[in-house]
């Protein structure tokens, strides 16, 4: 008598489904983060502190005693500073953020032609190339 045992095994282990769930996860938190907004958070945040920190010498000399006039004239210009400086915040960020993405680009396009330059120098099948092309470009 002949008999077949049919054992299922899994495919994937769970350990190891979890942790590629975990990575996807973390890849999509990755993909919706804006590093714009988050420059653009921290500009406005050291504008305002450094406009509440000269309102604040300035309200220290004019409020002897009125502790409450000058709470709510710190308050008063920290709010209308937010309001005032978001914008500008936002747009410096922008610029910020894609001058170093141009930085960044120059140098990888630097360091990639220096070593199509060197793999030039050591193999005469790339330099043929590279002339073929100028060739090419200059007729």
């Amino acid at each position: 008598m002949t008999s077949f045992v049919h054992v299922e095994y899994p495919s994937s282990h769970p350990g190891v489904a979890r942790f590629e769930n975990a990575v996807a996860a973390a890849g999509q938190m990755r993909k919706g983060f804006d590093t714009t907004k988050g420059l653009a958070a921290m500009l406005l945040a050291a504008m305002v502190a450094a406009l509440v920190v000269v309102a604040d010498q300035l309200v220290d000399t004019w409020a002897d005693g009125h502790l409450l006039a000058g709470w709510v004239v710190l308050w008063v210009v920290g709010f209308a500073a937010i309001a005032l400086l978001a914008d500008t915040a936002r747009r410096l960020a922008a610029r910020s953020i894609k001058a170093l993405d141009d930085w960044s680009r120059g140098v990888a396009r630097k360091r990639a032609d220096e070593r199509l330059w060197e793999l030039a120098r050591k193999d005469e099948r790339v330099m043929a190339d590279l002339q073929a092309a100028r060739t090419r470009q200059e007729a």
